[in-house]
């Protein structure tokens, strides 16, 4: 009932143009991909990131990142030196 309320009336504020002239319209919205993030931490993560804190997991998704990068780029000179 709530949800059909919400939609109703974001309908109404389109109509009446409400919604016309926001910064950012017609622009990409970005947003963060946090699918793999389950649905009850995703508040808590969003909070530590906007406080600068990563939680511990994704400073280890980081540093496999880094590492993968670096394996690969290395690769990729050793085929350049050839």
């Amino acid at each position: 009932m709530l949800e059909f309320i919400a939609e109703q009336r974001i309908a109404e504020a389109i109509a009446n143009g409400e919604f016309d002239g926001l910064p950012g319209a017609g622009k990409a919205l970005e947003l963060d991909d946090d699918a793999l993030v389950p649905e009850e931490l995703r508040v808590a993560h969003r909070i530590l990131k906007n406080a600068g804190v990563a939680p511990p997991e994704l400073k280890k998704l980081e540093l496999m990142k880094v590492q993968v990068e670096r394996r690969y780029y290395r690769k990729v000179a050793a085929r350049l030196r050839r």
